[in-house]
């Protein structure tokens, strides 16, 4: 007896090989657009949102801002005369993690660098022997000098390391009063402003799902009215 022989498949209609052709090519991009945003957040721009007040008035609760994390970032020697590397310099608002507290996300004035010696006598700031205060610089307690927040002897920055402090001098926590920031700690530089919003006080904190939804409709449903539209695509110094 002759052995019957296995039929062979038949070939895949033209129509399921061009929908597995689509679907392939979609998941590619989609791969390809992941793969470049994960690439411009880390390494290039990212958001942030302030939410206290130690800034203001250069930067109010509710700005949402781009961090340039470019210029801060590690150098490669082959591509530094052509990619826009610089140092962080004096006044340069930054973002960094918090010494002793990496978690935490925070955005000072570097109001001096590696080698400074920075000292304040009743409110007002020097930077080797010079006052260094800008018009940025805003006091709410004018009448009021407190020690370590107000008065600070001479004091030289280490080297690696940059002294950050909020321009809301009476109403920052910063490096008065937990030391200088280590420049490992530095990632970017706040950039532009690309949306503002007058938000609730303490609206930053979690206060459970529910909470949360209320805020997102309360935006929602007040995004023109509370929209500060002078503030938009604005640039910071």
């Amino acid at each position: 007896m002759s052995r019957a022989k296995s039929a062979k498949p038949a070939p895949p209609e033209p129509e399921t090989t061009e929908r597995r052709s689509s679907a392939r090519e979609w998941y590619e991009s989609l791969l390809v657009a992941g793969v470049f945003v994960l690439f411009v957040r880390t390494f290039v721009v990212q958001t942030y949102q302030v939410p206290t007040g130690s800034m203001e008035k250069t930067i109010l609760v509710g700005d949402h801002f781009l961090v340039n994390k470019f210029a801060f970032a590690p150098r490669l020697p082959a591509l530094a005369k052509l990619l826009p590397y610089r140092d962080i310099r004096r006044n340069d608002i930054i973002i960094f993690k918090k010494p002793g507290s990496p978690a935490e996300v925070l955005v000072k004035r570097a109001v001096a660098v590696a080698g400074d010696t920075v000292e304040m006598r009743e409110k007002n700031l020097y930077i080797n022997g010079e006052a260094a205060d800008g018009p940025w610089v805003r006091h709410t307690e004018p009448g009021v000098v407190l020690p370590r927040r107000d008065i600070l002897p001479p004091v030289r920055v280490p080297e690696g390391h940059y002294l950050g402090m909020g321009d809301n001098r009476d109403n920052s926590l910063d490096s008065r009063f937990w030391g200088p920031i280590p420049r490992e700690n530095v990632f970017g530089r706040l950039s532009i402003i690309y949306w503002s919003y007058e938000a609730e006080p303490d609206s930053h904190l979690w206060r459970g799902p529910l909470a949360k939804l209320r805020q997102t409709l309360d935006v929602v449903l007040h995004f023109f009215s509370r929209t500060r539209w002078d503030r938009m695509f604005l640039l910071v110094r």
